[in-house]
């Protein structure tokens, strides 16, 4: 077959990868198993699913605590095996029954998804929680209002408008909502240039700067920067949360903002 230039000119185009608005929506979680997720719980090796904490059914992934006798801080994480920089996020969750007797009052209707996190395989034995940022998920415990979606900072800090922000809650503007209602959530995350959070389709908070937090107070990330990790988050993994009350997530997908 005779090459022309149209042919060859066709060839490449197809050949380039397509621009970011026009890349798939990848799923991260495939409702059967929990292939491309690793577990870290407190006090126990990375990659055991101590008691079952985490489980498919029914296409849903649950955090869940019917094998615990105790909680006993044995606070979770579950993984992505890839580290992200800039992506889009969203997945949907809802909250089922109800927190373990013995867990801090502010683990009820209380969980979220972690987004720039340290790798699982970086964490202590004893430690409980990733130095990442963390998106929360909150629901209504009947107190009044209580919004969701906000960013919490274990080991970390951020910028609003070019102010570095060292308080560990900054709230959203989300609404409230019911523990039985699943819940859509969308993060936008540019690398460190700024992170968007939104609640069924609605922006609710947006942030600047993600970065490790020198002073230390939640998570090791004085250990992080000692071991010449940089300041500024760039990068990370996506971990759910299991922090003593049993959630639900489900149609956890990702879109790449890599050619952006």
């Amino acid at each position: 077959m005779k090459t022309t230039p149209s042919r060859i000119l066709s060839f490449l185009l197809l050949a380039l990868p397509a621009p970011a608005a026009d890349q798939p929506w990848i799923a991260l979680f495939n409702g059967r198993n929990l292939d491309g997720w690793t577990p870290k719980i407190c006090g126990h090796a990375t990659g055991e699913n101590f008691a079952g904490t985490f489980s498919v059914e029914d296409g849903i992934l649950k955090a869940s605590y019917d094998r615990y006798p105790k909680f006993n801080g044995q606070y979770g994480h579950l993984f992505t095996n890839i580290a992200y920089s800039r992506y889009v996020l969203r997945l949907e969750y809802r909250f089922a029954g109800k927190m373990m007797a013995d867990a801090p009052d502010y683990v009820n209707l209380n969980s979220g998804v972690m987004i720039h996190a340290q790798s699982p395989q970086s964490m202590g034995l004893e430690q409980g929680f990733p130095v990442s940022m963390e998106v929360q998920f909150l629901a209504d415990e009947g107190k009044g209002k209580r919004p969701t979606a906000n960013v919490c900072t274990p080991g970390t800090n951020l910028e609003l408008d070019g102010k570095l922000v060292r308080q560990h809650i900054v709230a959203s503007a989300a609404p409230t909502f019911p523990a039985e209602e699943w819940v859509k959530v969308e993060v936008e995350v540019h690398g460190s240039e700024q992170v968007i959070h939104r609640i069924n389709g609605s922006e609710v908070l947006r942030y600047q700067r993600p970065q490790l937090d020198p002073r230390d107070e939640l998570a090791p990330a004085t250990d992080l920067l000692k071991l010449g990790s940089a300041k500024i988050l760039s990068h990370g993994y996506i971990a759910l949360q299991a922090e003593g009350q049993p959630v639900w997530f489900r149609n956890i997908e990702l879109k790449s903002l890599e050619d952006q």
